[in-house]
């Protein structure tokens, strides 16, 4: 197809999308799910495993092979800008008082996946197809344990907006620890790829760029974030040139840790958690929280979908390591985490929301497994087994949550 052609198809592909992701999440939201659940599904929905497999011809005309680069591109917009509005949100100050609580959480969220998800794929992979030819066992334990121990950071992030909890301790704390395992297990994917490549460089880039970029943010970005909060408090509003200005740092952020190997989300999210709370945060998270949750954020979860094709788990066996991986996902994560914030001292209630909203893998876990998959990794068919294991944990977070926390609000 030309560029002319893909531009043209990209418009009606972009009109289908959101349609279907607003359906689709209004008929989520109608049964106590968030609408970000809702969308997730759609994407399933619009991919190969169901438009494809009743409609396959329509199918691959509305979705070609060479206009994924277009949604993933504009995908990756979306999901840079929307991390730097959670960043935004993101209140550190919360945390002080419960670091011990949050620490916890955080270590028993990367210790007990990852372990179960290593030990997964050392009795797994022999048998089943699960990695590529040319992936050794030990980065086969690797990989899956990093994926194992993810966190749907920006879709908890919505959970908490979406039930009232954000700004709130508990909210907090859900994020932060949240926010230290997805970290840990980007850099375990590093490792992965710095094996996978032959180039122990990947890791060290991926490791040390990302503290030198928290670094120059915390001392260098600081400064000029607060001067920009002056200026708009001074003015009364965020002016176009506020935003042009805020915008352009956040790409350049998302580009560096793109670059360097932790990915874009990060450098984005890093960025907003300076920015200065107050009027010109309200202010930013105004202009840009609904145009990239209700236009940008739903390409992702489509493009994700395109990927995901459940006629590959054929056969009571691989049925049956799906399950397996489900259940080790939430008792790795889920029942660990509630663990650990009840022997922190937090109590019974708080403790099970922990560790129910912790269980949600949904976003992040797409991300790491399309990485997967793009770099030769992990097979079509471990693929989806791991979108069916993120599918069903995120639609356990809410009704979970629900059921342990109800709509109490917390201290």
């Amino acid at each position: 197809m030309t560029p002319f052609e893909l531009s043209v198809l990209f418009f009606l592909q972009v009109a289908v999308i959101l349609g279907v992701c607003r359906i689709v999440g209004a008929l989520a939201v109608r049964v106590g799910q968030p609408q970000v659940v809702g969308e997730m599904i759609a994407g399933v929905l619009l991919g190969p495993s169901f438009f494809g497999m009743f409609k396959p011809d329509w199918q691959a005309a509305l979705f070609p092979e060479e206009s994924k680069a277009i949604l993933f591109a504009v995908s990756q917009v979306g999901l840079a800008i929307y991390m730097f509005v959670v960043g935004v949100e993101f209140d550190i100050r919360l945390i002080k008082s419960r670091a011990r609580s949050a620490a916890a959480v955080s270590i028993s969220g990367i210790l007990a996946p990852f372990l179960l998800g290593a030990s997964a794929a050392w009795f797994l992979a022999p048998h089943y197809p699960l990695f590529t030819g040319k992936v050794t066992q030990l980065e086969g334990m690797l990989f899956l344990g990093a994926a194992m121990c993810i966190t749907a950071f920006p879709m908890l992030a919505r959970i908490i907006y979406e039930r009232g909890l954000s700004g709130t301790s508990l909210g907090t704390l859900t994020l932060a620890a949240g926010s230290i395992d997805d970290a840990a297990a980007w850099c375990v994917l590093a490792v992965v790829l710095a094996s996978f490549s032959d180039n122990a460089m990947i890791a060290v880039l991926a490791i040390g760029g990302g503290i030198a970029y928290v670094v120059v943010v915390r001392f260098a970005g600081a400064p000029i974030l607060r001067a920009m909060a002056r200026r708009c408090e001074a003015a009364g509003e965020l002016t176009h040139g506020m935003l042009g200005a805020m915008l352009c740092l956040v790409m350049l952020g998302a580009w560096f840790t793109d670059v360097i190997g932790i990915y874009a989300v990060f450098g984005a999210f890093i960025l907003g958690v300076a920015v200065p709370k107050g009027f010109f945060a309200k202010a930013l998270q105004g202009h840009l929280e609904k145009m990239t949750t209700a236009f940008l954020l739903p390409m992702f979860f489509v493009y994700s979908g395109l990927n995901t094709k459940i006629s590959l788990i054929v056969g009571a066996e691989l049925i049956g390591v799906t399950i397996l991986l489900l259940l080790l996902a939430v008792i790795g994560k889920g029942a660990a985490c509630a663990a650990a914030a009840r022997l922190s001292g937090e109590p019974v209630r708080e403790s099970l929301a922990i560790g129910a909203l912790m269980n949600a893998r949904g976003l992040m876990e797409l991300i790491i497994l399309n990485i997967g998959l793009q770099r030769g990794v992990i097979t079509p068919t471990l693929f989806t087994m791991m979108v069916v294991m993120a599918v069903v944990t995120t639609l356990m977070a809410t009704p979970l949550f629900q059921l342990v926390y109800g709509n109490r609000r917390p201290a």
